[in-house]
Parts: C-alpha cells; structure tokens; sequence
C-alpha cells in the first residue's frame, strides 16, 4: 500500500480537479470542481450543524440517481452555490448530463456542491465567487497534481486561528485499485495539539510528513472544549472521496459516513453546530466488474478495506508546497512586517512553516469573455 503518483484525488481513473482563485484585495476566496467526465456513483454524508449544500437529497440510496457529472467546492458560504449553475451551464453546452428530451443538448447536469464560510475575510463581504468562476474552473480540470494550499475553495479558508487550505492525497491498495481524497478545511475545532503536533501526521504513507515544522502560531489550550475560536464563528470542513472500486449508491454512502472519522482523527472538536462539514463519496466505476454491495456477505472484506483507506486518506491530507501568510483576519494575504512567517494551508496537514512561496493564480476578470476550450484542458 503506497500514495499514488500525484498523491491526490486526480490518481483515481475518471476525476479530475480544477481550481480558480482570486486574492487580489478585496477577495480572498475561490471555487474547486471535481469533474467526472464519465460520471460517477455518488453519495454524500452531512454531520456538520450549519451545512450549506445543493442537490444532497438526490444522492439518497433510496433516490433514483444514477451517477453525478460533478462536484463543486466552494467558499462564499450559500452565495457560492452559484458557481454550480456555471458548471451545469458548461456541461449543458457539451451535453453531459441526465438526458431528458431528444436534442443533442437536452440534458439536465447533476453537480452537488458544498460551501465554506469564507465571507469578507479578503476584506469586502461581496468579494465572492460567481457564477462565472465554476464555469472557469470546470474549464481548466485536469487529471494533473491538484495545487494545494491556497488555491480553489482553500483560499480563505482557516482552521481555527491558523491558515486552512485545500489538501489531496491517494492510496494505492494491494489489488491495484485506488482510493483518493480531496479536503476544504476551514474548521472551528484545531488540526495540532497542545504541543504542536498534527493530528493526521501519525498516519502519514511513507516521508509525506518529513518536512513538517511547528506552527508558527501559539497551539491550542489543553482543556477539553477549548479548541473553538472564540466568539461566534462560521466554518465547515468540506471534502470528496472517491475510488475506482465499482460501488453501488448505498455502499458509496457507507464509504461518505466512514470518511467522516478520517476528519475526527485529525480535527478536534469536529461536527460542531458551527460547521457544515460535508463529505462526498464517488464511485467511478471504470471496469465492467459488478459494483459491490452493502447487502452482499461475500463484499464486506473488500468494503471495510476501501473504507478504511478513505478515512485514512482523508486525515493524512497531502504534501504541501505551496503556502501563504496568516495574518490576523485576513488568512493567506501578504504581511510585510511577518516576513518568512508562512503557515501551511492543507488539509489535514495545515498550519505548519515549510518555508515555501507564495504562489497566487487570480480568477479571470468579471467581464471576461473567452474562456479555455474543451480542447485545451488536457482531458
């Protein structure tokens, strides 16, 4: 068992990641998409008290979907559910999604999305995502290393009072099949412990987490329920996980409830009435082998096996390379008087200096017209 070549959800045959981002101020926020050009089974689990979600129901076993075409992370709180009406419009075009009429584009998209609270914290609380930027970042996905740190939905994202960001990470099993995470942390509740130390790196595959540093920022209190930010605050850990093991609905939900103590290993207090913590599952079935079944006594072993490496997956988050400042309100904007001071932003490996550069890729202006080709997303 070893991390796939990317160490990232794009090791799963059939997904894709694409990510637009805007930090200029007064913006520090941003969209992920998730494409599955050959769709996937897909479920979904919500435990957080304060969810911001679309098109969750119909992912049901009981619900008669099939298979989704995308999933959107995003921050902008419930604003950002926009971004997935972009997606669906760009898919509309190329005619991916339930067909519904017998036009060539009679075709309904299923896009589920979840949403981080990020709002004002680039400074202006209508600096969000739009429309638009799912559009852009269904346009430029690839199946190439996801950018982590602050990139996509990461952008502004925190944990707790250090910087959050969006993290990746795969698994690659003993029968070849792969299983693969991709995370927004943004949580109330702390990724290290009272001395420092990252929840999630204990499960670490390999020297992933050789490079990790202390925190910059003083670590949490000892005490019991004393990992919140105080005073009131609004966040949300939002991930996907998906495998190339053929799942039914109701087995792809399993692995969406099981993914969920990944997040409890490496995030303490998690589920809290503040966050919306959502997690979905895909499937994406890229063999003709029957899907496994929850019901079936001969699939167990194989099931707890995927399972197990999804909640694994999740907790160990990814390699950061790309880092950028925290400072104060404003999570991941440039600080002239804290030179050097950089706190990872991945998920669940956050909050730690690795020394890194700040790289920064700005959404395209609102009133662009032109937008990359189907042709040139390296599909």
């Amino acid at each position: 068992m070893h991390p796939g070549p990317h160490n990232a959800i794009t090791d799963v045959p059939g997904v894709l990641v694409g990510q637009i981002e805007r930090v200029d101020p007064p913006y520090l926020t941003g969209t992920t998409v998730v494409y599955l050009p050959g769709t996937a089974v897909a479920s979904v689990d919500v435990r957080g008290g304060a969810p911001g979600t679309r098109e969750t129901d119909l992912l049901a076993p009981v619900n008669s979907n099939g298979g989704v075409n995308a999933i959107v992370l995003t921050g902008g709180s419930a604003f950002g559910l926009d971004t997935a009406g972009g997606v669906m419009r760009w898919l509309e075009e190329r005619g991916e999604g339930v067909r519904v009429g017998q036009g060539e584009y009679d075709v309904v998209p299923i896009v589920p999305a979840a949403v981080i609270f990020d709002l004002a914290r680039g400074g202006d609380f209508k600096a969000r995502p739009e429309p638009s930027w799912g559009t852009d970042a269904i346009a430029a996905a690839t199946a190439d290393p996801v950018a982590l740190g602050n990139h996509g939905a990461g952008a502004g994202a925190r944990a707790r009072s250090l910087k959050g960001g969006v993290g990746s990470a795969s698994v690659r099993l003993d029968d070849g099949t792969t299983v693969g995470a991709l995370v927004v942390v943004n949580a109330a509740g702390s990724t290290v412990d009272a001395d420092g130390n990252l929840y999630g790196a204990r499960l670490g595959l390999g020297d992933e987490f050789a490079d990790l540093r202390t925190p910059v920022e003083p670590p949490p209190p000892a005490a019991p329920g004393r990992n919140l930010i105080p005073g009131p605050s609004m966040n949300t850990v939002i991930a996907v996980v998906a495998t190339d093991v053929p799942l039914d609905k109701a087995a792809t939900q399993r692995m969406a409830m099981v993914a969920h103590d990944g997040l409890a290993r490496a995030i303490d207090p998690i589920h809290t009435l503040v966050d919306g913590d959502s997690i979905f599952a895909l499937s994406t079935r890229t063999t003709d082998e029957p899907p496994l079944s929850v019901t079936d006594p001969t699939a167990l072993g194989r099931l707890e096996t995927v399972y197990a490496a999804g909640a694994r997956t999740l907790a160990r988050g990814d390699r950061a390379r790309d880092a950028e400042r925290r400072v104060g309100g404003h999570p991941g904007r440039d600080d002239p008087e804290l030179p050097g001071r950089l706190s990872v932003g991945v998920p669940d490996r956050l909050t730690y200096d690795l020394g890194s550069t700040p790289h920064r890729r700005k959404v395209p202006d609102r009133d662009r017209k032109t937008r990359p080709r189907a042709d040139d997303r390296g599909r």
